[in-house]
């Protein structure tokens, strides 16, 4: 059964369309990265602002812990989901806190298919 050539171009165009919704890259919103922080007892997800993350060596992980471990503590925002008004989920800024280098295991990149809300520069 041949297929035609207007079902094989509304096909291709749906994977795109799909593939940019569901697959989004976190730090690809808004300019903001988001990090899991993964301590001995919990692990928590993170957002660094493109300038913040400019400031460290690497503007990666590696470069989050270097930071860390240079300075002992680091202020940062804490993410998680929510919903928005329309319902969808997002990850969302939930408030600053503060992260000890001695209680911190590891930074690892956190990739998510939701939206990722900026951080909110009034409430720095």
């Amino acid at each position: 059964m041949p297929i035609s050539k207007r079902l094989l171009l509304g096909l291709g165009l749906a994977s795109l369309i799909m593939e940019s919704v569901v697959i989004q890259p976190a730090f690809a919103a808004d300019k903001v990265s988001l990090f899991k922080v993964i301590t001995a007892k919990d692990e928590i997800v993170i957002g660094l602002a493109e300038d913040d993350l400019a400031q460290m060596d690497g503007r990666n992980a590696g470069g989050i812990a270097k930071m860390l471990v240079a300075k002992g503590s680091m202020s940062v925002w804490q993410y998680a989901v929510h919903k928005s008004a329309s319902g969808d989920l997002e990850q969302a800024p939930l408030h600053k806190i503060g992260i000890l280098a001695t209680d911190s295991l590891r930074i690892e990149p956190y990739a998510t298919p939701l939206k990722v809300l900026p951080i909110d520069e009034t409430k720095r």
